[in-house]
Formats: C-alpha cells, sequence, structure tokens
C-alpha cells in the first residue's frame, strides 16, 4: 500500500509556519485534553490539533474498518494494537481530508470548530500506556566515552558489546510527558575515597538523550521476530530524556545494572512520529565489524536521519545548546534491539517502549550527556550565562529537539522539555499506622 501521506508536494488548508516540525506529511499521532475537558487521540498539522475522536464521529473515516471508540480513548494502544495497514489507511485519509485541493472538510465550518484546536487550547497527555521499557545501551561513540572514564581506555568496550544490543528493563510508572517537572531523587551514594555509602540527594543529575520506539502486538509467548520483519511491529519514535542520577548508579549498579539511579524519572516527546513519517530520511546504519551473528543480520538502510539538541536553561537564564548529535549515529539498529528483544521468546505488546540508550557522536559537542560534555567533571560546560555546569542543578530545564530534514522538506518531534526540581527537604514522611 502506498504512502499517499508522504507527497513532498502535498500542501495543507490549514496554516503551517515556517520550519515548522508538523506539516501534513508529518501527521504523528499524541493523546489531549481538549478545551471542554474531554480527553482525545488526535494528530497535528501546523500549530492546531486534530480531534480525531470527532473527524471519526462525523463520519471521515467511514471507509476504514474501524471500532466505533478507537479514537475516543485516552492512550493510543488499542489504534496501535490495529497494525501497520490501519496506521497507513488512516495517515493517508487525513493527509488526504486536509489537502488544499479537498473541499470535503475545508469548508464546512461548524466541523472544524468541533475538529480544530490551536495548540494553546490544549493540554498533551502522556500518549500511550506504557506496559514495559526496556532501555539499550546503542551509541558505539557513548559506549566508548564511558568505557574511557570508568575502565580501562585502551579496552573501552566490554567483550558482549561489538556482539549483543546490550539493554537493561527500566521502570514505566515514571515515563511522563513534556513539561512534567523532575524531583532531584533521594539514594545511597559512596564518597570519594570512602568505604561506606551515605545517604542524601543526588549531587549528579545528569540527562541522556535518547529516542524511543513504540510497538505494536508483535509475537506470541516463545516467538522469536524476525529482524528483517521487525520494523513492521514499530508504530513510532518519540523523544526521549532519560535521567540518571550518576552517584546513585555508581554505588549500585553492581552486579544487577542500574536501579534507583535510572528509574525516578523519564522524559518522552507528547507527538510520535510513525516510521511511515520517516521513511523518506532513511540512512544506513554504521559498519558492524565484527559481523553480527545471522538473526541479527539485515539488509537495506536501518536507520533515520534525524538531528538531535540539547538546551540547559538556568532559572531565569539564557538558553545554551550543549549538544548537537544525530539519531544515524546508533550502531545498533531498532530493528536488531527488537529482534534480539524478542529471540529467546519475550513477549512484546502494544505500546511497549524501547529507548535507544544515549546517542552521541564522534565530537565533543555531539555527546549525549552531560557526564561526556563535561568528561566527568574535568572539562564543565559553559553556559551563555556565565554559569558552568558538571551535572545539571537545580531548577535548569533540559529541553531536547529532533527534526528530519531533506530537499526541503521537514519532519520532526516538537520537544521534550523538564526542569529539574530540588529534592525534597527531608526523607519522604512515613504513612500513618
Amino acid at each position: 500500500m502506498p504512502i499517499k501521506a508522504n507527497d513532498p508536494n502535498r500542501k495543507s488548508w490549514i496554516p503551517v509556519p515556517e520550519n515548522s516540525d508538523f506539516p501534513i506529511q508529518n501527521i504523528p499521532f499524541g493523546v489531549f485534553l481538549t478545551r471542554d475537558d474531554v480527553i482525545t487521540i488526535g494528530t497535528r498539522i501546523g500549530d492546531h490539533a486534530i480531534d480525531l475522536g470527532s473527524l471519526h464521529q462525523l463520519g471521515y473515516f467511514k471507509d476504514i474498518p474501524l471500532t466505533d471508540d478507537i479514537f475516543l480513548q485516552d492512550t493510543l494502544n488499542d489504534f496501535i494494537s490495529d497494525g501497520k495497514k490501519t496506521w497507513r489507511l488512516v495517515r493517508n485519509r487525513i493527509a488526504e481530508l486536509f489537502d488544499v485541493r479537498n473541499d470535503e472538510l475545508q469548508h464546512n465550518e461548524d466541523h472544524k470548530q468541533v475538529i480544530l484546536f490551536t495548540m494553546d487550547e490544549i493540554e498533551m497527555q502522556l500518549p500511550v500506556q506504557i506496559g514495559d521499557y526496556t532501555d539499550f545501551y546503542s551509541s558505539k561513540e557513548h559506549a566508548t566515552n564511558i568505557g574511557k572514564m570508568f575502565r580501562d581506555p585502551d579496552n573501552a568496550l566490554l567483550p558482549n558489546w561489538l556482539h549483543i544490543p546490550v539493554g537493561y528493563h527500566g521502570r514505566s510508572s515514571t515515563i511522563v510527558p513534556s513539561g512534567t517537572p523532575i524531583r532531584r531523587p533521594y539514594g545511597q551514594t559512596i564518597p570519594k575515597g570512602e568505604d561506606k555509602p551515605v545517604f542524601g540527594p543526588s549531587k549528579l543529575v545528569d540527562f541522556e538523550l535518547e529516542m524511543a520506539f513504540i510497538t505494536t502486538d508483535a509475537n506470541a509467548l516463545g516467538e522469536p521476530i524476525d529482524v528483517q520483519e521487525a520494523e513492521d511491529y514499530i508504530f513510532g519514535l518519540v523523544l526521549f530524556n532519560d535521567w540518571s542520577a550518576r552517584d546513585i548508579q555508581k554505588w549500585e549498579y553492581v552486579p544487577l545494572g542500574p536501579f534507583l539511579g535510572k528509574n525516578f524519572a523519564s522524559s518522552i516527546s507528547p507527538w510520535i512520529v510513525t516510521l511511515d513519517a520517516l521513511e523518506p530520511f532513511r540512512v544506513q546504519s554504521p559498519k558492524q565489524d565484527p559481523e553480527p551473528l545471522p538473526y541479527l543480520r539485515h539488509k537495506g538502510n536501518n536507520s533515520f536521519d534525524i538531528h538531535l539538541e540539547v538546551d540547559v536553561t538556568p532559572e531565569n537564564g539564557e538558553s545554551t545548546t550543549v549538544c548537537k548529535s544525530n539519531f544515524k549515529y546508533m550502531y545498533w539498529s531498532m530493528a536488531q534491539q527488537l529482534a534480539h528483544h524478542t529471540v529467546n521468546g519475550c513477549k512484546v505488546n502494544s505500546g511497549d517502549m524501547m529507548g535507544s540508550g544515549t546517542i552521541s557522536g564522534t565530537t565533543p559537542d555531539s555527546f549525549g550527556s552531560m557526564l561526556e560534555l563535561a568528561w566527568q567533571g574535568t572539562k564543565p560546560v559553559k553556559l551563555n550565562g556565565g554559569e558552568e555546569r558538571k551535572s545539571v542543578a537545580d531548577n535548569d530545564t533540559i529541553t531536547m529537539r529532533g527534526y528530519c530534514s531533506k530537499n526541503g522538506l521537514r519532519i520532526g518531534f516538537g520537544e521534550v522539555a523538564s526542569k529539574l526540581l530540588p529534592a525534597i527537604e527531608s526523607n519522604p514522611p512515613k504513612k500513618n499506622k
């Protein structure tokens, strides 16, 4: 089935500002609260959100086999479960409806009144109910930097890294949408030179520049997903700030990996950009040497040219762009990650989320975490207002953006922005007995 929505010559009758992340060729999916306090599933063109629930009720999807309530829910899980054919049919139909050459809805003022909202009239929600979340560690540059800092600089990568997409199971309950403040966490840390831990707020909170993909129902228990078919089960991507408390993590991660240093918060952008929308921006993944085992070998262009950047904004201060990276640097592709995740028969469900791992490039300005940018505190990052950072300070806002650009077409993700609040003043209050 052709992806008609991707026609680069298509124009919308909804105004689209220059350099918008959301032209008619994007058509992402999200969940928002309307001006009437109704939660609905929607999409976005330019600076307008489109209520897909109302659009469906008014009969505009009558030729697509959809349940009556598919867009009247507070998550995208059921829609995602419908599969790739349905996603493509819906995107194509939305593109057709909002094409400047189509009069079907364009001049129906009564229908437009209930379907269209300006972005300042809505409140974005978490787009999916995330049942499970896995975080990978798939940027070779990032893994090498970490290995140089904490292990042998001449043998930075662990022996397994070039053979498997390394990952760990994260905590889905603390994944929040852009705009949700994050609280500096408490935990155990080990002071330098000491042999006993202390308890208190983390002193080394960090951001991690990542992207994450959302899956559909992919397999039955015990059935692996073939790497060549894996992308058929990926609905789309979001920007992902996987907050990290480096000092807590350093003390706890041996022998079972990250725990409290990672599970206190992760932030995502609210619009899921489909793999179909990203199709024009495919690029070849980095060369893999040694060649992976047969179940991880795949053909074609398996990555995407997505420009990424991170801003740090102190409270009442000026923003500084501290990182410019790109998703195409990922050594292990999404298809390889999903194939490896299920090769043992692990079941993957609609709404599950897979983080890429921190995305770093080869140059210092492309490093995707403050740990790398400040090189473990030895090279403080200078901000535009004169301040310096070795880690994220209280009341700093971290903003991540991402977009693709080619031949005059720009498809973007908007942003994920979160403010780090100070730790609570004392230990959490005990419940009354």
